[in-house]
C-alpha cells in the first residue's frame, strides 16, 4: 500500500512540473512516505529526517515534507521536534500536493491530516516504470479495530473503489506493459461493503478482472479470515490467472489471544476454513502472520 500511495504521490509531482533526481543534493522537494505500523518505521523516519536537515540549511527553499500514516499519528510530534519540515500530509490529502507545490512561498508550513470517508484516488495514475507487477488499490481504510493495529486511526474507515475505475487502472497498466496485477486493501475481503452505490462482493470482481486481455497473473493481499468467503475460495478452483497463493494471517493460534486481540474468529474456523482451500486447491501455497508475546499471553497460552 505504501508503494501505491508512493506512485500516486510520483505522479502528481510529474503532473505539477517535476523530476525524478538520483541526487539528493540537487533535489527541490524531497518527501518521505511514512507507515506508523511499527514503532521502528517511525525511528527510522525521524533520523531520516535529522539526515536531510542539513540540506534545509544549505538550502532554506528546499520542500521538505512528511507524507503518510505517521503524518496523521505524530503531526504535532513532528511541528514541534523538527519544525524544519515543511509540509505534514496524511494519506487522504495527497491531491492537495499540485495546490502546494505551486504555491509554496505562502505558508511556513502546510498540514493537513484530515480522514476522508470517501478518497480512494480515482481518476489517479500512479507513475510505475518497471518490473512485471502493478499494484492497484481497490480499497482504502480498515473497519476491523484489531487491538494491536493503528490503521483505522491513520486511514480511516474503510471504503471502496467502483469496480470500473480499477478495471480501468488494469487495462492501462497491462498496455503499459504490466502482465501482473497485485489488488491491494488493507482487508480485501471486504470489498464493495462500504463506499459504492452499486455494490458487489470481492469474488465477483476477481471473475470480472481474470476476463481484461493480456492479464496473466493475479493476486490479491491483505485478507481477513472473518471476510474470506467460499466464492472467493471457488474463484482459486476457476481462474487460471489467479496464483495459487494466499496470505492470511492467524496471528494466534489460541483463542483467548485471539479474543483479546478482537480478531472475531477462533483457530478452528480459521483451520476449517484452510481446509475448504486445500480440497478445491490441492498444492495451494499459503503464508501467514503471527505475534509473539501480546499482551497477556502466557507460556500456556503459547503451548496451547
Amino acid at each position: 500500500m505504501n508503494v501505491y500511495d508512493s506512485e500516486l504521490v510520483a505522479a502528481l509531482l510529474k503532473k505539477t512540473g517535476y523530476s525524478e533526481t538520483n541526487k539528493i543534493e540537487s533535489a527541490d522537494v524531497i518527501f518521505l512516505n511514512t507507515c506508523s505500523i511499527r514503532e521502528k518505521a517511525e525511528e527510522t523516519v525521524n533520523n531520516r529526517l535529522d539526515s536531510l536537515h542539513f540540506l534545509k540549511k544549505r538550502n532554506p527553499n528546499l520542500l521538505l515534507g512528511v507524507l503518510g500514516c505517521m503524518a496523521k499519528n505524530l503531526k504535532d510530534d513532528i511541528l514541534e521536534t523538527r519544525p524544519f519540515v515543511d509540509v505534514i500530509l496524511g494519506p487522504d490529502s495527497y491531491r492537495r500536493l499540485p495546490e502546494i507545490l505551486n504555491h509554496r512561498k505562502i505558508s511556513n508550513h502546510f498540514v493537513d491530516t484530515k480522514l476522508s470517508k470517501f478518497e480512494v484516488y480515482d481518476e489517479m495514475f500512479p507513475s510505475r516504470t518497471e518490473g512485471i507487477n502493478a499494484w492497484i488499490s481497490i480499497m482504502r481504510g480498515c473497519d476491523k479495530f484489531c487491538t494491536f493495529c493503528i490503521v483505522p486511526f491513520t486511514r480511516g474507515r474503510e471504503r471502496s473503489r467502483p469496480m470500473d475505475a480499477i478495471f480501468k487502472e488494469s487495462k492501462k497498466a497491462i498496455k503499459d506493459g504490466f502482465v501482473e496485477v497485485t489488488l491491494l486493501g488493507q482487508n480485501v475481503n471486504s470489498y464493495g461493503k462500504r463506499g459504492l452505490t452499486n455494490p458487489i462482493p470481492f469474488h465477483e470482481l476477481l471473475y470480472g478482472i481474470k476476463e481484461i486481455p493480456g492479464l496473466q497473473r493475479l493476486r490479491f493481499t491483505t485478507s481477513h479470515p472473518n471476510d474470506f468467503t467460499r466464492e472467493t475460495i471457488r474463484a482459486y478452483r476457476d481462474l487460471d490467472v489467479l496464483v495459487n497463493h494466499l496470505h492470511l494471517p492467524i496471528q494466534s493460534g489460541n483463542n483467548e489471544v485471539l479474543k483479546s486481540m478482537r480478531r472475531d474468529h477462533t483457530v478452528e474456523e480459521y483451520l476449517e476454513l484452510i481446509d475448504e482451500l486445500k480440497s478445491e486447491v490441492p498444492g495451494v501455497s499459503l503464508t501467514t502472520d503471527i505475534i509473539v508475546g501480546f499482551p497477556g499471553e502466557t507460556d500456556a497460552d503459547r503451548k496451547s
